[in-house]
């Protein structure tokens, strides 16, 4: 008789918070406040971003291409020598 009871009061005090969680989740000040801290990230963003230095572009002739020939005498490497080798 006294597991039951004790397993009654345990569901009961979980739909009761479900029911708690899901009413202030769902409320319109929790839905106001929220709107009004996405807006002020945004203002935040906005205000950083126009204070943000532009640096110039010096990358100008910076990548050097090199020709490579397609000989076909590549070394062939075997990995157990490698380690035995130390080259």
């Amino acid at each position: 008789m006294l597991k039951e009871i004790k397993y009654l009061i345990f569901v009961f005090v979980i739909c009761l918070f479900l029911f708690l969680i899901g009413k202030f989740y769902f409320s319109d000040t929790n839905k106001k406040n929220s709107y009004r801290s996405l807006t002020n990230i945004d203002k935040k963003i906005n205000s950083y971003t126009e204070k943000l230095p532009i640096l110039e572009d010096d990358t100008i002739n910076i990548i050097e291409y090199i020709e490579r020939s397609n000989s076909k005498s590549k070394k062939k490497f075997n990995f157990w020598k490698l380690l035995e080798t130390n080259e």
